[in-house]
């Protein structure tokens, strides 16, 4: 591995990189991957994008109608980017938080933070003080940029030496307000390597310690030449809306890097539902969408109250796709649904299907630019076709963990382990089995049912706690908790109500437990450890 010259003048995250041999084996097998030694993703996106097309063309749509142009975008952006340098005193590699919803102010941040040579690290404004100190710590970020309405659970956080810095307020020092005397001159993107870190996008594993995965400038515009590129096709013309948060790498591509690779629009939904999504797609004809199944069984439910005839590509990801949603979306609409596998550690979709290819009950066949193979656990071999093994997986992103030895876990001999138990059709296509850890996918959102459990236990009324993921016909999973209560404690539905009110006050509340079960004891092995694999099969 050859890093190229750097253009950070804070080295924190390439210094923190993982050691070169446990990286995955990097692929480009494609033309258009090879990208130049100096590359700003911000740059191309934006910069370039409109140096293509035309700077009028419309960019941003908001719910109201109102439209964002390439080049108002370019201008809010270039604003920003200089109040971080010039006000703020950001240097090229310093971590920039942002938090917020789906605005077209994060959108300016991020790509502010981008040709500023920063790191952005974007989280969910959903995400309490717990977790946010978490990332904060982890990733050593010394500025944020956090929405005025989701200041509080940030500004809760101890982490001394974070500069917070609200955008939409109504105060002097607010972003926006310092971005308006800023002069309306192009601001030069940082020269940065096609391989300085462009991001730290935030995953959890089944220990629900927050695992940073740090993704480069080319990566950034690799999963739009790939991905995007070959499987989704959009055009110049196409709007693009979804529910996924920017927090999620899955929102980041869909409503941002996708549609500016292309020159097209993004409808942003500040407070996305699958409840939403019908008369959002009739009003603003969108013809792109990405959000997980249980929207799409929405979808279904209300298809016959609104027109969505504009549809023309629909992207399911962030859990798996049942057959039968597929095949009544299909009967509904005429569309067969895209569906995909991605993960945070290689920042999109990388085993998909669309148009011919794309059929029930199978995730597809590897994106153009990824290589995929199903391995024997035990041996690491390939397993016969037919046979249940790893998901394994090399293309041009991968895995490259912040400082922390569970990179180990996750790529061996130079691929990429996913955690996800696969089959291999005789004719390469990829059929998904079932979750190889204890993440609970519950309506496209990770959950880790240890974080779930640590929760529970701050309640002064909760002696144990486990959680696991049970079956549930509309959000593929849901989080159900085991819980034994101290003593003296009602176990009834008015308890249950409040351990569900506390973990939502905790924790992000999609991640509490819908089901409560009350329990004498739990499971235990004689050492102690707790065995959630028999909850699972009682």
């Amino acid at each position: 591995m050859h890093l190229l010259p750097s253009a950070h003048v804070d080295s924190f995250a390439r210094d923190h990189l993982p050691p070169a041999p446990t990286w995955p084996e990097l692929r480009f097998d494609l033309p258009e991957l090879r990208y130049p030694d100096r590359l700003n993703c911000g740059a191309e996106l934006l910069d370039a994008t409109i140096a293509r097309l035309d700077g009028d063309r419309p960019c941003l749509r908001l719910e109201d109608g109102s439209v964002w142009s390439y080049e108002q975008l370019r201008a809010q952006t270039d604003r920003i980017a200089r109040v971080l340098v010039e006000d703020l005193g950001v240097v090229p590699g310093n971590r920039v938080l942002l938090r917020g919803t789906t605005t077209p102010w994060l959108v300016a941040c991020w790509l502010a933070v981008m040709k500023a040579g920063a790191v952005a690290v974007t989280v969910l404004a959903a995400q309490r003080r717990t977790e946010l100190a978490t990332m904060v710590g982890i990733a050593q970020v010394g500025h944020a940029l956090c929405d005025a309405r989701a200041l509080e659970e940030l500004e809760a956080v101890e982490a001394p030496g974070l500069r917070i810095t609200p955008y939409g307020g109504r105060s002097d020092a607010d972003l926006l307000a310092l971005a308006a005397g800023k002069s309306d001159a192009p601001f030069p993107a940082v020269d940065t390597s096609a391989d300085d870190v462009a991001l730290i996008a935030f995953t959890s594993g089944t220990t629900g310690r927050p695992k940073g995965c740090m993704h480069f400038h080319r990566d950034v515009l690799a999963i739009a030449d790939t991905f995007s590129a070959h499987v989704l096709r959009p055009t110049p013309d196409d709007v693009f809306t979804g529910t996924p948060p920017l927090g999620f790498t899955f929102g980041l591509g869909g409503l941002v890097v996708f549609p500016l690779r292309v020159g097209a629009s993004a409808l942003l939904l500040e407070q996305p539902s699958p409840a939403s999504l019908p008369a959002a797609i009739e009003r603003h004809r969108v013809s792109v969408l990405f959000t997980a199944p249980t929207a799409y069984r929405v979808l279904l439910d209300q298809a016959e109250e609104a027109d969505l005839s504009s549809l023309r590509r629909c992207v399911s990801a962030g859990e798996n796709l049942p057959a039968a949603t597929w095949e009544a979306f299909h009967a509904r609409t005429g569309l067969p649904l895209i569906n995909g596998i991605g993960s945070t550690e290689l920042l999109h979709i990388f085993v998909s299907a669309a148009d011919a290819d794309a059929r029930p009950g199978v995730t597809g066949f590897p994106v153009p630019g990824f290589r995929a193979r199903v391995v024997d656990p035990a041996t690491g071999a390939d397993a016969p076709d037919g046979t249940p093994g790893l998901l394994a997986v090399q293309g041009p992103t991968g895995c490259r963990y912040l400082d922390d030895p569970r990179q180990a876990d996750y790529v061996h001999d130079g691929w990429n382990l996913t955690g996800d138990t696969y089959v291999r059709d005789p004719d390469g296509c990829f059929r998904y089995q079932a979750r190889a850890d204890d993440m609970i996918i519950s309506a496209g959102y990770n959950i880790a049912g240890p974080e779930v459990e640590e929760a529970l236990l701050r309640h002064p009324e909760v002696r144990e706690a486990a959680v696991i993921g049970v079956p549930d016909e509309t959000r593929g999973q849901v989080v159900k908790a085991f819980v034994v209560l101290a003593e003296g404690v009602p176990a009834d539905e008015g308890t249950a109500k409040a351990l569900q009110d506390f973990v939502k006050s905790t924790i992000s509340a999609y991640k509490y437990p819908r089901q409560v079960e009350f329990r004498e004891s739990l499971p235990r092995t004689p050492t102690g450890k707790l065995q959630r694999f028999r909850l699972r099969h009682e």
